[in-house]
């Protein structure tokens, strides 16, 4: 049983950055995939960013490619999101999720994950 906790979520200006954390507790399977979600007040949830554990891939949204930056440490069983140049648009609760890693296909959907963090909250103001 993998759980997740998220952090580092907050206020920021147009234009900042924000660097999300999700500590992962218990076992943890050596070939994992994980991934950043967000979701805005009344709409769906979406796939932000995503990392093969074993071999560093990494796989991302149209909307925060460039941007965005996601990255793991081993050591300290622990998934980031570097968040660049934000936007208004970038305001939304931001999970982190994990499970074994499923078709190329299904990187940024939604139900390929049975794991999942309680969210941390982003908004940008301008």
């Amino acid at each position: 049983q993998v759980q997740l906790a998220e952090s580092g979520g907050g206020s920021v200006q147009v234009g900042g950055s924000l660097r999300l954390s999700c500590a992962a507790f218990g076992y943890i399977p050596n070939h994992y995939c994980l991934a950043w979600f967000r979701q805005a007040p009344g709409k769906e949830r979406e796939g932000v960013a995503h990392l093969e554990t074993v071999f560093g891939g990494t796989y991302y949204g149209d909307s925060v490619k460039g941007r965005f930056i996601i990255s793991q440490d081993n050591a300290k069983n622990t998934l980031y999101l570097q968040m660049n140049s934000l936007k208004p648009e970038d305001t939304a609760m931001y999970y982190c999720a994990a499970d074994y890693c499923s078709s190329s296909s299904r990187r940024l959907v939604e139900s390929a994950y049975d794991y999942w963090g309680q969210g941390t909250q982003v908004t940008v103001s301008s």
